[in-house]
C-alpha cells in the first residue's frame, strides 16, 4: 500500500472517530424516546418545579373561584345537553406545534371513545378550557366558570397520559391517593416527606361512587412523590407492596367507569 493510500485511510478513520460522538449526540437528541420507567409523578413534578402558580397536590391550581374542591352543587361540573353529551368547549394555544396538537387530540379521543364527554372547539361559550404552554403541567379542579387554563408545558407535559391526567382534573377528579378511604389501600410514609410537603397527601372528602380503589388510575401518583431524597418511597401499596402505581399510559377502566357514573353517561 503506497503512502498516499495509507494517509487517506488514516484521515478517514480520524474523521469517523471525531464524527461519532456528534452523530451519537444528534441521535440522542432527536430519536431516543423517553424512558418508560419515568412515572407520571416524576414527569409532572419535575416540570412544575419553580412554577409561578400556587399548586396543591403537585398540579392542582389553588382555588380562586368556584372549584370542585369545595363544590356545594353541580355548578362545578360540565353540563349534559339534550343529546346526553357533555360538551367541554376548549381552545388550544398557537404556541403548540402540529405534533403537540396531535398528542392533545389523542388524549381527548380517549374520553370520546368510552365516555359521553366531548371536547369541542369553542365558539362563543362563556365557560371553556384554554390549553396553554405555561410553566408546568396543571389544571384547576372541575368547571370553574369563564376561561380556565389547563397548562401543558411543551418541555415536559405534552404526553398523552399527562394530557389525560390534567383534562380529568378539569372534569372534577381528584388524585386517587388522596381519596377518603386511601388508608385501607396505601401507606403514606410520612417520615420520607418534609413537613412543608405533607399537605400534598391530605385526604379529601371525595365521592368515590362505590368504585374500588384503583392502583392503576391515571390519577394515581407514583411511589416517590415529594420524597425528601430521590428513590425514597412516600406511597406504598398495602397489603401487596409490589403493586404497580403511577402509570401514565392512559385512562384505566375504573377511571372511565367513574367519569360515566359522575356524568350519567
Amino acid at each position: 500500500m503506497d503512502t498516499r493510500a495509507s494517509l487517506s485511510i488514516l484521515l478517514l478513520l480520524f474523521g469517523i472517530s471525531q464524527a461519532s460522538p456528534l452523530m451519537e449526540q444528534m441521535f440522542e437528541g432527536v430519536f431516543v424516546s423517553e424512558p418508560e420507567t419515568i412515572d407520571i409523578t416524576t414527569r409532572i413534578l419535575d416540570t412544575n418545579n419553580g412554577s409561578s402558580e400556587v399548586l396543591i397536590e403537585g398540579d392542582l391550581v389553588f382555588p380562586k373561584t368556584r372549584n370542585a374542591l369545595y363544590c356545594l352543587n353541580n355548578n362545578c361540573f360540565w353540563k349534559k345537553n339534550s343529546n346526553n353529551v357533555v360538551e367541554v368547549p376548549y381552545i388550544v394555544s398557537a404556541e403548540f406545534s402540529n405534533s403537540d396538537k396531535s398528542v392533545i387530540a389523542n388524549a381527548m379521543s380517549a374520553f370520546h371513545a368510552k365516555t359521553c364527554i366531548r371536547f369541542v372547539a369553542r365558539s362563543s361559550q362563556t365557560d371553556y378550557i384554554s390549553i396553554e404552554n405555561k410553566d408546568g403541567c396543571y389544571s384547576s379542579l372541575g368547571r370553574t366558570g369563564g376561561k380556565q387554563v389547563v397548562s401543558l408545558n411543551r418541555r415536559g407535559c405534552v404526553y398523552t397520559g399527562i394530557a389525560e391526567h390534567e383534562l380529568n382534573h378539569a372534569l372534577g377528579f381528584y388524585h386517587e391517593h388522596t381519596r377518603s378511604d386511601r388508608d385501607k389501600y396505601v401507606q403514606i410514609n410520612w417520615e420520607n416527606l418534609s413537613a412543608d410537603m405533607s399537605y400534598n397527601f391530605e385526604k379529601q372528602n371525595t365521592n368515590n361512587q362505590n368504585t374500588p380503589y384503583d392502583y392503576g388510575s391515571i390519577m394515581h401518583y407514583g411511589r416517590t412523590a415529594f420524597a425528601i431524597q430521590p428513590g425514597l418511597e412516600t406511597i406504598t401499596p398495602i397489603p401487596d407492596a409490589t403493586v404497580e402505581i403511577g402509570q401514565r399510559q392512559g385512562l384505566s377502566n375504573i377511571d372511565i367507569l367513574r367519569i360515566n357514573k359522575l356524568y350519567g353517561c
